[in-house]
């Protein structure tokens, strides 16, 4: 593999987290990483005399270190060695801070429930992370299980998807998985009625790009499908993984700049709110 050396787990002592502790473990024994685990105090802005507590910062201090010891428990259980680091402050950016320092390009989260508000929300921390972290960033569903064996990739025919696309082939390659390529026709009812040529020229375009990648699969000895659909893209993207019991998704980040890096609404984060898979975001 060697696309990158170092793993950044963050963890905030929910199942989610231990989850997706447990899954980062297996990735790292299989491809010999270095892991550290993070857990992050965000600092307290309430009112110290209303709570009647003036030592909230001990109280903080004591959580994290309760929630990296039972990091630590589940490290030892599995045979895995850990460093650890306890910061406190604005939890994206020190997630962020963290991974740089220790030169890590994987980010690994977990992801809680999907209830219509998280599905909504997707985790502002997430979110920010994406938006802001210039490596890779891998979202594990709480009940989920991370596996290679069967990969689907979505492509959009850009260069950001171009670099998700690499990515998939160089992870089915080393693990002997299958790769699934999927092209969607971001195109309503209303326009495949008014204008069926158009339509008819986003499809016979997104072909040929699937065609390009099965070609550079193929050539790495890399056996794959594809599929052209239409319709919302991450509710196709979920809708399909699912269809197709997919592993993982794989999925580019479009590089967002400004306000636009705080605000929900990408196809890929809508797809990490949806999926019942992992996600991992490649920027």
């Amino acid at each position: 593999m060697g696309r990158y050396n170092k793993i950044l787990i963050a963890v905030d002592g929910s199942q989610a987290s231990k989850n997706a502790l447990r899954q980062a473990f297996k990735l790292a024994r299989n491809e010999k990483k270095w892991i550290t685990v993070v857990a992050i105090n965000p600092p307290y802005q309430g009112d110290l005399d209303f709570i009647g507590v003036s030592n909230i910062n001990d109280l903080l201090k004591g959580s994290g270190e309760k929630i990296l010891s039972e990091a630590m428990e589940i490290a030892i259980a599995e045979g895995v060695t850990i460093k650890t680091r306890l910061e406190e402050g604005e939890v994206f950016e020190k997630i962020i801070d963290v991974a740089e320092e220790e030169r890590c390009n994987l980010i690994v989260m977990g992801r809680r429930g999907m209830t219509r508000l998280e599905r909504a929300l997707m985790g502002s921390v997430t979110a920010k992370v994406i938006g802001h972290f210039k490596g890779r960033i891998l979202i594990i569903p709480r009940d989920a299980s991370l596996g290679w064996k069967n990969i689907l990739v979505a492509t959009d025919g850009s260069k950001y998807s171009d670099a998700a696309v690499d990515e998939a082939i160089d992870y089915a390659k080393s693990y002997e998985g299958t790769l699934k390529i999927v092209s969607v026709v971001d195109v309503t009812e209303e326009f495949q009625a008014q204008a069926p040529e158009l339509v008819e020229e986003l499809i016979n375009k997104a072909k040929k790009n699937l065609e390009d990648i099965k070609d550079e699969a193929w050539q790495a000895g890399v056996n794959t499908e594809t599929f052209v659909r239409e319709g919302e893209p991450y509710k196709v993207i979920a809708d399909l993984a699912a269809e197709l019991n997919a592993d993982i998704i794989v999925m580019g980040s479009h590089g967002r700049t400004g306000l636009k890096r705080l605000l929900m609404g990408s196809v890929t984060e809508k797809v990490i709110g949806y999926a019942s898979c992992p996600v991992l975001v490649v920027r």
